[in-house]
């Protein structure tokens, strides 16, 4: 399966930072803008989740970690035999922030799947922000003998 970490297009997802860069200007942001204000965070940072990636009997079982996602959160979709995976995860702690240092990351990863995936039978589980698919092969066409009439 080939693999991709950055959105395709803006209406997917913004584009994420760089790991070398913490902190990405807003777009459109410089500083020295008419506002005076200097950018200091990104409006949404994408990273990548670790995957593993196995293969079994039935096809692969794709497993993501997702700290702090929860199924509501979750976008898994398949569109032209690419796999997506957008989650946004929430703060634990409740209530109004006062002051904040830090934004949570949302999670982005694209993989391109092989033809033999049977993509209308795809299961998705998602426990304790441990994302399993299961991707299974499609049934093999059954060779079969062709009757040959006389005409």
């Amino acid at each position: 399966m080939a693999e991709q970490t950055i959105p395709a297009a803006p209406e997917q997802a913004p584009s994420p930072t760089e790991p070398s860069a913490p902190l990405a200007p807003v777009a459109g942001a410089s500083a020295g803008t008419s506002s005076g204000r200097e950018p200091t965070r990104a409006e949404e940072v994408y990273v990548a989740p670790p995957v593993d990636i196995y293969e079994d009997d039935q096809g692969l079982v794709v497993v993501a970690d997702l700290p702090g996602v929860s199924p509501d959160a979750l976008d898994v979709r398949v569109e032209q035999r690419v796999l997506t995976l957008l989650g946004r995860p929430r703060a634990a702690a409740g209530g109004t922030p006062l002051s904040r240092e830090y934004e949570l990351a949302g999670f982005f990863r694209q993989f391109q799947l092989p033809e033999e995936i049977d993509t209308g039978r795809i299961e998705a589980d998602l426990k304790q922000g441990v994302l399993t698919l299961r991707l299974p092969r499609a049934p093999a066409a059954q060779p079969r003998r062709i009757e040959v009439r006389a005409s």
